[in-house]
Parts: structure tokens; C-alpha cells; sequence
């Protein structure tokens, strides 16, 4: 198939916006039928040959029959995006309109990389797939779900159903790390940050209730008065920061492409896990995040109207658990930090730390040989996952369980992620859709 058809078809649906559904009768789900639509218009292959269920709604699962059902793969991407309008993108967030920046063609939309990007690119790597009469010797399930930005209640569904008919995947991919440079101090070489696991999300709140009253006679301290220095207190007492095995393993890898200093430390990293914990906390809020639970506080309420006092005031913490705690330790953790039993810690709702997939052994093996095939001067490297995924619903069914999209993404490009003018290259995308064909050869 032609790169330029490939384009136009991925422009085709990322005009369609798919932004997660408040409610299931929410009527923008009107989107997602017109986005199924197109996909069965533009892959036939696809609809001809595989099984396609419709699950919860909207979410969407093929499967793509093997010569035997044993050990299959699973591939995972979502329809859904975050929403998006037109105030400060330099091009329009749904008009996927195709510039030139620097002088490389970038595809310009939300979802370009969060996460039609891979959606996409599995369909156009089985849809040539298929062109070339390719029977997979393993059964290969696509999951397509529709509220990761949400709950991920579609592929909670999924996983469900998986597991009812006993099906258990000897391998999953999903979104994830990606092919970047200059993430590690002294390694010039590109890495692919493949997620062995993911960090636990939970979003927790901190309550304050008391006597309210009229503003013009405040107590000596109100309800928002202690919130907010209960709140000063927790940033002022970050959880603490460990290297977890993933890290360490991820330092191994590298370890031998370092220069410097870094080669050194980075080759010591098992000796040195006390010293490297400190250093990843300097070094930025990426690496930081890597060694330690990071806690974020976004949303806040107090009173209803200007002249009252509140008589509760409540703030939701987003709390990201590193490997090896849980969510009530993070929980007590933070009543510790903030040291006032007037200030309640609550868990509203959330998901523990994944369970950690090997970074060495046949699975890992086939997957980096498929990113490298490719893309020769990357490294494979595992990594802590720092956001939540849909992987995370299907751990229990698998032993190896992944997180990697398969695109070469700038720094610039990975803060635009779920903010104004996400981009995309269009030779990075295109290189992503032979890494999943070299990879369904190998299946």
C-alpha cells in the first residue's frame, strides 16, 4: 500500500472526535459510530477476516484466527481522546492538517500520538498483513477500547470477557514509552522505553469540615485556612525516593552506551541505588518520577458563594504509586506528612502498582527484535510506565505484560500530549506501522 493512502486514512479518522463519553448516553457517542463505520469502510481486510465484537458499548474486539488459539497476542490501543478546541493550537486539534516543521512532514491533531496513532497503525500492519495472505501461527486479539481517558471501564469489560472464555495472551502490547534521546544523562543513543509495568493511580482527597459562618467575622482559621496548610505541608514533605528494580534494570541496559561519569554510575547502579535515587530527583520531574510516588494536587472546593465561610473545604490529590508501595500506604503517608487529624485522607477511587513483566526472555526477545529491525540504532530498555494505561486491566490474564508505541517522540512532542498542538512525524508513524508488521510476522 501506498504511504500517502495510509496517510489520508489516518487524517480521515483523526477528523472524527472521539472525545470519552461523560455518561453512556452521552450523545457524542454518535462519534464513535461514525469512527467504527469508517474504520470497516477503510480496512476490509480486517472486517472480512477477523471477528469483531462490540463490547460495552463502544469498545471494539477482533480476532484474528491463527492455526492454533494457544499463546495468543494482544494488541491494544484506544479510539478515545481527551478534548480539544481551537484556543492555542497553531492548527486546528480535529482539522489533521499535514505541515512541515523544520522540514519534516508532521500530521498535526489530537490523537496523532494519545492514541489513534497506534490504533492506526495496527490496522494498516494487519490490513497489508492480510493482503499478503499471512496466517499467524498464534491467534491475535486487537482491543480497541473507547474510555481510556476515563475509567477504562471498555477494556475492563474486555478483560472480563477474555477471561470467560479462558483466553490468556502469552503476550500484551499497549501504549507506552516510545523511541526517545537525551532522557539519561551521558547515553546519546535512542532508546525504546518499552513500560514492564505501570505506576499505581488513585485520586485521593483531603477534607476539612467546621463551623462556617459570614465571612466578615473569620475565626483565626477557616476551613480553606487549614486545607490549604495542610496542603503547603505535603509539598513540602515529597514521598521518599527509592530505585525500584525496573530502574535498575533499565540502568543495566544502558549502561554500556554512557560516557562519562554515567557509564560508571549507571553500571554500579545496583551498588549505588542510594546515591542514583537522589541524583534521578535532581535531574528533573521525568526522572524523578521514576524513583519515588509523586502526588499532584488539582481540583479544590470551599464555599458556595463569596460572603461564606465554608463549612467543608476539599482538595483531590492525584497521587501516582511507585512499584513496590500500595495505595493505602500512600494513603498514610500522606496523613503523616500533613500531620493534622483535622484534615481527612481519603481513597476515592484507583488501581494499585502493576505487576513487573520480564525484561529478558522469548517475549521481550521478539519485541526488540521487531523495534530494531526497524530502527537498527535503538535500544530496548525497560522502564517504569509513568502514566496509567489500559494495560493495566490485563495483567491478571498475562505474564507479559507491555507498553510501547513504536514512534521517535521529542521532548516538545511528549509535553503536547493531552495539552495544545499535539503532533506527530509522518516517517516516525510510518516506521510504527512496519515495526507492528515485523512484529505480526514474528506472532
Amino acid at each position: 500500500m501506498h504511504d500517502a493512502e495510509r496517510i489520508e486514512r489516518f487524517r480521515e479518522l483523526l477528523r472524527i472526535p472521539t472525545i470519552s463519553l461523560d455518561s453512556p448516553d452521552d450523545p457524542r457517542g454518535a462519534e464513535f459510530a461514525r469512527f467504527r463505520a469508517a474504520l470497516e469502510r477503510l480496512y476490509p481486510r480486517v472486517h472480512a477476516t477477523l471477528e469483531r465484537e462490540l463490547i460495552a458499548g463502544h469498545s471494539l474486539l477482533f480476532r484474528w484466527p491463527g492455526r492454533e488459539a494457544a499463546d495468543p497476542t494482544l494488541l491494544l490501543a484506544h479510539q478515545d481522546v481527551v478534548p480539544a478546541d481551537d484556543r492555542g493550537w497553531t492548527h486546528p486539534p480535529f482539522a489533521a492538517e499535514l505541515v512541515e516543521v523544520d522540514g519534516e512532514a508532521r500530521l498535526w491533531g489530537r490523537g496523532t500520538i494519545d492514541d489513534k496513532g497506534m490504533l492506526v497503525a495496527i490496522l494498516e500492519a494487519v490490513e497489508t498483513a492480510l493482503a499478503d495472505g499471512v496466517v499467524p501461527a498464534h491467534d491475535v486479539w486487537l482491543s480497541f477500547g473507547h474510555d481510556e481517558e476515563r475509567m477504562g471501564y471498555g477494556a475492563q469489560a474486555v478483560a472480563a470477557e477474555l477471561e470467560r472464555r479462558g483466553v490468556r495472551p502469552a503476550f500484551v502490547l499497549d501504549e507506552g514509552g516510545a523511541i526517545v534521546e537525551g532522557v539519561l544523562p551521558g547515553v546519546a543513543a535512542p532508546l525504546a522505553m518499552i513500560g514492564v509495568t505501570e505506576k499505581g493511580i488513585a485520586s485521593m482527597r483531603l477534607r476539612v469540615e467546621q463551623q462556617g459562618g459570614h465571612a466578615s467575622t473569620p475565626p483565626a482559621t477557616t476551613a480553606v485556612d487549614r486545607l490549604a496548610a495542610a496542603i503547603a505541608r505535603l509539598r513540602r514533605r515529597p514521598a521518599p525516593a527509592a530505585v525500584p528494580e525496573p530502574v535498575l534494570r533499565m540502568l543495566e541496559v544502558v549502561a554500556p552506551h554512557a560516557r562519562g561519569p554515567q557509564a560508571r554510575l549507571f553500571r554500579d547502579a545496583r551498588r549505588l541505588r542510594r546515591v542514583l535515587a537522589a541524583v534521578f530527583v535532581r535531574l528533573g520531574p521525568e526522572t524523578a518520577a521514576l524513583v519515588r510516588t509523586t502526588r499532584a494536587v488539582t481540583r479544590l472546593s470551599g464555599s458556595a458563594a463569596d460572603n461564606v465561610l465554608a463549612e467543608q473545604a476539599s482538595a483531590i490529590v492525584n497521587v501516582r504509586v511507585a512499584p513496590g508501595s500500595t495505595l493505602e500506604a500512600e494513603r498514610a503517608r500522606i496523613a503523616r506528612a500533613i500531620d493534622d487529624p483535622k484534615v481527612a485522607v481519603e481513597i476515592l477511587h484507583g488501581s494499585e502498582p502493576s505487576p513487573i513483566s520480564p525484561s529478558t526472555g522469548p517475549v521481550w526477545e521478539r519485541l526488540g527484535q521487531a523495534i530494531t529491525a526497524v530502527h537498527p540504532e535503538v535500544v530496548p530498555t525497560p522502564y517504569i510506565m509513568l502514566g496509567a494505561s489500559d494495560s493495566r486491566h490485563y495483567t491478571h490474564l498475562s505474564p507479559a505484560v507491555y507498553r510501547f508505541s513504536p514512534f521517535a517522540i521529542s521532548k516538545a512532542q511528549r509535553d503536547a500530549l493531552h495539552a495544545i498542538d499535539e503532533n506527530i512525524a509522518v516517517d516516525t508513524w510510518l516506521d510504527g506501522i512496519r515495526v507492528f508488521r515485523r512484529l505480526i510476522d514474528e506472532l
